[in-house]
């Protein structure tokens, strides 16, 4: 079987825009790394799931924002549209389970902006921007570092999550879009909440990464009102590292029985094995990534495999997936790959 898949870069060195790429899980490698799209500054992805659209961060100049692609039947990306606005690009962009929404985080700008996505898969203008305000005691953190945005999986919330002010914030979303808080949870001073993954069998647990204090937080969010309560919190690396690293990218198995987050610095996969029951966290091992700064990584759609983007040595490692035991076994380190930021599979 060989499963197409997408690579969102950065552009400041080597990379012309969003690549694709072939897993070829027979013969077990990865094939065919070639540029799908030439643009500037596409370093988050979202494929909708009916796997007919791509949406992109984008850059052009002085001016940031989101487009909107076609996947094609040969993989190829045709442009729809874009949304420009003066200042950074985002860093996160997502949809609803249906897309006629796509939601946008920048972490420069400390914003969230919502838009509508037409029936041609075109994007509209922002319909909402909500200004995030705060800080925290980390050196990074001295104003608002808005980093990730995905609705619940009820629909009934968008989450937000803020680096730079150490919360997590829920907002109801109108049929149009509109944004309007609904709940707000503080992490732990200094933690630079980072990304959030929900269970896929117990929707009132999730799981938060941390980029400063490299934490997965466990949460219990309420329905009724969009809070949110952290209920454990597990280190992500050994405690006797003392060097800089930084949380990057969380997934879980669709069976929820593993959860996996990236480590940059100490360079790894953090593997933890999930209760049946509450959902709560056991260290099983850590996996090194064959490379510097493992941005994000992917579960191929047979959970079989797992690839790695390391952005600094240029790469993706293929390693195979123990689904029993959630054990990563390397099979290729060698596949180059430009300035790799995030991994999507069609």
């Amino acid at each position: 079987m060989n499963y197409k898949g997408y690579i969102g870069t950065y552009t400041k060195k080597t990379s012309k825009g969003i690549y694709s790429f072939t897993l070829d899980t027979e013969n077990k490698k990865i094939t065919d790394v070639k540029l799908a799209a030439e643009i500037a500054g596409p370093t988050y992805l979202k494929i909708t799931e009916d796997k007919k659209y791509l949406y992109s961060i984008i850059k052009e100049g002085e001016q940031g924002g989101v487009a909107g692609f076609s996947i094609e039947k040969d993989g190829s990306l045709s442009a729809i549209n874009k949304q420009l606005v003066p200042g950074p690009n985002p860093c996160h962009i997502n949809t609803d389970k249906n897309h006629r929404l796509l939601f946008s985080t920048n972490y420069h700008k400390g914003t969230v902006d919502s838009y509508q996505i037409k029936e041609d898969g075109s994007v509209s203008r922002a319909v909402s921007t909500i200004q995030h305000e705060g800080s925290g005691p980390d050196h990074r953190q001295e104003k608002s570092h808005v980093h990730y945005a995905g609705m619940t999986p009820d629909e009934k919330y968008l989450v937000v999550v803020d680096l730079g002010s150490d919360r997590v914030l829920s907002y109801s979303v109108s049929e149009s879009g509109e944004l309007e808080e609904a709940s707000r949870l503080s992490t732990p001073p200094g933690s630079g909440p980072r990304h959030l993954v929900f269970h896929p069998q117990r929707e009132t647990i999730a799981y938060l990464v941390t980029e400063l204090s490299s934490e997965v937080l466990v949460l219990q969010y309420d329905s009724n009102n969009g809070s949110f309560d952290i209920i454990q919190s597990a280190k992500t690396i050994p405690n006797d590292f003392t060097e800089n690293n930084q949380g990057s990218a969380i997934h879980v198995s669709s069976d929820g029985r593993f959860v996996y987050t990236g480590n940059r610095g100490h360079n790894s996969i953090a593997i933890f094995a999930a209760d049946e029951k509450t959902g709560k966290l056991q260290f099983v091992e850590y996996t090194h990534t064959e490379g510097d700064w493992p941005r994000d990584f992917v579960l191929d759609p047979s959970e079989s495999f797992l690839i790695v983007a390391n952005q600094e040595s240029n790469n993706l490692v293929l390693f195979q997936r123990n689904k029993e035991t959630g054990i990563l076994s390397l099979i290729q380190n060698d596949m180059e790959a430009p300035e790799p930021i995030c991994l999507k599979f069609v």
